[in-house]
């Protein structure tokens, strides 16, 4: 309702209208020289007596490097793997599976047994085999 009075009020009087669509030159370059910088403060838990309690930094632990240690990470979070180790462990797996069980992957490697197991089941590595040049046959352009 104050909106249509004052639309009414400034529709009545030019004048006021003029003012509120005027610019102050002055105004926009003192404006174009304010600098705001603004950060959200660290979050934090609080527990049941209100309390505040300090953010859990994540356990990490080193990587088990291997030949292909330069294109590795060197730590991981603890419940994690790197790709390297990963495609490592598949393949330990697959290549000695009563010495590399889901047990010992867990173990070694500081993960959940059900992760594990999933890991196991649904990523399963591929091999390449590469055909002898004599089989090779040229494919005819048409």
């Amino acid at each position: 309702m104050g909106g249509q009075l004052m639309g009414a009020a400034a529709g009545d009087h030019p004048e006021i209208k003029e003012e509120i669509l005027r610019k102050d030159d002055r105004l926009l370059t003192l404006l174009k020289d304010v600098y705001v910088e603004s950060r959200d403060p660290p979050v934090r838990v609080k527990g049941e007596g209100g309390e505040h309690l300090p953010c859990k930094q994540e356990e990490k632990r080193l990587t088990k490097l291997g030949h292909l240690e330069a294109l590795d990470v060197k730590k991981v979070s603890k419940g994690k793997i790197s790709i390297v180790e990963a495609l490592t462990l598949l393949n330990n797996h697959k290549l000695h599976p009563q010495i590399w069980t889901a047990e010992k992957i867990a173990a070694e490697y500081s993960l959940e047994l059900k992760d594990v197991n999933s890991l196991l089941e649904f990523f399963i590595p591929f091999t390449v085999q590469e055909f002898p040049k004599e089989t090779k046959k040229a494919i005819k352009s048409t």
